[in-house]
């Protein structure tokens, strides 16, 4: 072998092709991949890619994520779908070496997310646009070469190490170095929302794009218009004359479609990656994830994608059904797109606001303000938190309850109304409806937290409520007694100064610990009801949680039939022997690429050791992050059939969770929440975690959600569990402008 080594994270379409290209040219490659089939066919008889009726197969390590055993990585080429990005840079970054960097060879704007896991400096961009598809384990069709562009993040003058690459990657084509890297990215997330609008229905890209050109050109226009704010320079890139798709001159942008069109047609593909993720491998596709930064910097310029809206949500419908593909699709967004106009994103009762309502002097002054009532804050979470609220304690409960009441009335006023649902096997549920401070024709914005801990009671005696400096210690501080207190005085402060507040309903439960099962109904009906929620759960290290995961609590029995197992092994039928291969089964479920796992957490079975086993019984946890991934281990469970026919399956159990997908109106939230961080010094980020909360109820329910609005700290359900109360503050302002945000919607005024 000779030259540098490289780790290619993604063995796909892009990271198989440039893979076998570097190989082929005698570097070093090593290929770490998800998918335990694709690994283990390249092991078996190379990476082979396919060009025409010729096949090419080149030799290279090849592992999956858990299989690696080699020196710390360099040089990794990252190609994974954009909604793995995340999962991906978290096995990366421990691994990478003190030299090492990262290179996104990938679909959307995911440099941001790779430079906090591992640094600016040691994150390079890329912009690749390869026709290729994996069309069988360990086998992948090249398109052939497309554009190939590489360089430092942010537009920084092109280093050595850009030179460097881009010498190694001709081995594969023209790739080329560019101090404009970012123009490439803005220039094919056009084109790509073009593709993307392909796949709606089952016919080529070059036909569609042909008969659905109004379509295709508002599509450009609005991710052009995003681009011009944040001040890009697009460029032209294989047969997409990016300037030319401007709006400006018709007759440039018809030359420039035909030409589009013409070349499209000359490709061996005529269907889109994320045709062929939806119609082939039926799984989620990843442009609903990586548009959405267009969305929100579209957002947060003043600025509606409906068309682009309109394919993301028409995308999202048949990830759980494609056979609702039709050109029909494509038809209603040339009707969207010749009328030229959508319902303003704050033009409706119900509808969101689109930008913070406070000044940057009015959102330092909510700030300070707090500041100056810190003390109070920490005294009001002091007496929250003496105050034990275990989830299998209805009587701490309801004394707890009735504290939060009266503390309610004391800091907020008495309420427009008041409901106090009664549970005789959980907590209660309280409803409070506050006015506002003008006439409102606006639904009212949803408030939510849970009262209820995991912390026994009697936990208090030896661990008390602790302040010291700036930490705050002690029982359900951190999940979630500071989120209450920071809603509260986010309320408050904006009341102190005269600043707007819109008509809220605030809702309390005692059972979120325990699944929600006797308050789900509730939080569900109120949803309804309102525009938007406010989840004050903990913040995951500073970041809002925009993704959470649906989760399902299953239990399988297994019957068999016991014998001696000595006397006459023969005639027993082993339910244990059945459960050990049922659970291999059912941990193969797992696909960590799409955010989906499965633990087989609590295993029991069998009577002695001289007796064959007559039942055992698993209990498991499973998560996924998409709909669709629901519907597929729902059919695999259904299928699960025992490998030894004597013995007898029964599945139990079912989803404790709905999954929580980052949609529009999520994104929305987040875009506002971040326009309001920033005049606080706030860098406010998002993040998915695989833990679900009510928030996951509510948007099952249509309405968006922001979640992760409450403490900044850490060690849920852990002895360290703490807040901090700088970061009470600083989330209290931030909640508070949110706030104000919503009552400055025109239905609100």
């Amino acid at each position: 072998m000779k030259g540098d080594a490289y780790t290619v994270v993604g063995a796909g379409a892009i990271g198989g092709t440039l893979a076998h290209a570097l190989a082929a040219a005698g570097h070093p490659v090593t290929v770490v991949d998800t998918d335990a089939d694709h690994v283990a066919a390249i092991r078996a008889g190379g990476l082979t890619i396919l060009r025409g009726g010729e096949r090419d197969s080149v030799r290279l390590d090849a592992t999956t994520p858990d299989g690696f055993r080699g020196p710390p990585p360099r040089r990794v080429l990252l190609s994974v779908k954009a909604q793995a990005t995340e999962a991906a840079m978290r096995w990366i970054a421990p691994r990478l070496a003190p030299d090492g960097y990262v290179v996104s060879v990938q679909n959307g704007f995911n440099e941001e997310l790779i430079a906090r896991h591992v640094g600016a400096d040691r994150t390079v961009a890329a912009f690749v646009n390869i026709f290729a598809d994996v069309v069988g384990p360990g086998v992948v069709r090249d398109g052939g070469p497309g554009a190939f562009v590489i360089g430092e993040p942010g537009g920084a003058p092109v280093s050595e190490r850009v030179r460097d690459l881009v010498a190694d990657l001709r081995a594969w084509g023209p790739a080329r170095v560019s101090g404009n890297v970012e123009g490439y990215l803005w220039a094919k997330a056009a084109f790509g929302a073009m593709l993307s609008a392909t796949a709606l229905a089952d016919a080529p890209m070059a036909d569609l794009i042909d008969r659905h050109r109004a379509a295709m050109y508002a599509l450009a226009a609005e991710v052009y218009a995003a681009a011009d704010a944040e001040g890009v320079r697009l460029e032209a890139f294989d047969a997409f004359d990016a300037p030319a798709f401007r709006p400006g001159d018709p007759a440039a942008r018809d030359a420039a479609c035909d030409r589009l069109t013409a070349w499209l047609r000359t490709q061996p593909k005529d269907r889109s990656g994320i045709w062929r993720d939806l119609a082939v491998r039926r799984r989620p596709v990843e442009v609903t994830t990586h548009y959405a930064p267009v969305v929100e910097r579209s957002l947060r310029a003043g600025l509606d994608t409906p068309v682009l809206r309109a394919v993301l949500a028409g995308l999202r419908e048949l990830e759980r059904d494609p056979s609702g593909m039709s050109e029909a699709r494509l038809d209603a967004l040339d009707a969207l797109a010749a009328a030229g106009t959508a319902p303003a994103a704050d033009g409706g009762p119900g509808a969101l606001p689109t930008g913070p309502a406070l000044t940057g002097a009015q959102a330092v002054a909510v700030r300070d303000w707090l500041a100056d009532h810190r003390d109070a804050m920490a005294a009001d979470l002091a007496a929250y938190t003496s105050l034990e609220s275990s989830s299998d304690d209805k009587a701490r409960l309801t004394a707890c309850l009735g504290w939060v009441r009266d503390w309610l009335d004391a800091a907020l006023g008495a309420p427009a109304s008041e409901e106090v649902r009664e549970r005789d096997c959980a907590g209660d549920i309280l409803i409070r409806r506050y006015a506002g401070t003008s006439p409102s024709t606006a639904a009212p914005v949803l408030l939510v937290g849970h009262y209820d801990t995991v912390w026994s009671t009697g936990t208090l005696q030896e661990w008390p409520y602790r302040r010291e400096g700036d930490r705050i210690s002690g029982p359900g501080v951190f999940d979630m007694k500071a989120g209450l207190v920071q809603a509260v005085w986010a309320l408050r402060a904006l009341t102190a100064l005269g600043l707007p507040v819109p008509a809220c309903t605030l809702l309390l439960n005692g059972d979120e610990e325990t699944g929600s099962r006797a308050s789900s109904d509730d939080i569900v009906a109120e949803a309804r009801t309102s525009r938007a929620a406010l989840v004050f759960e903990a913040s995951a290290d500073g970041a809002v949680k925009t993704t959470r995961k649906g989760v399902g609590l299953f239990s399988l029995t297994v019957r068999g039939e016991e014998a001696h197992a000595g006397l006459d092994p023969a005639r027993g039928a082993s339910a244990v022997n059945e459960m050990a291969r049922q659970v291999l089964a059912l941990e193969a479920l797992a696909a960590p690429a799409a955010g989906t796992t499965v633990n087989v957490g609590v295993l029991r079975g069998g009577t002695r050791p001289n007796v064959t086993a007559g039942e055992a019984v698993a209990h498991l946890d499973v998560r996924v992050a998409t709909g669709a991934e629901r519907d597929r281990i729902d059919a695999a469970l259904a299928a699960l059939a025992p490998v030894d026919t004597r013995t007898v399956l029964k599945l139990d159990g079912g989803w404790n969770r709905p999954v929580f997908e980052r949609t529009e109106g999520v994104g929305q939230l987040f875009a506002v929440a971040r326009a309001c961080a920033a005049p606080l010094g706030l860098d406010l980020r998002e993040t998915a975690v695989g833990g679900a909360s009510d928030g996951n109820f509510i948007l099952a329910a249509g309405t968006p959600v922001l979640d992760g609005l409450g403490a900044v700290g850490g060690g849920a359900h852990a002895r360290d569990e703490h807040v901090t109360l700088s970061g009470m503050v600083e989330r209290s302002a931030l909640a508070a402008g949110v706030l104000a945000a919503f009552a400055r919607h025109p239905g609100a005024q």
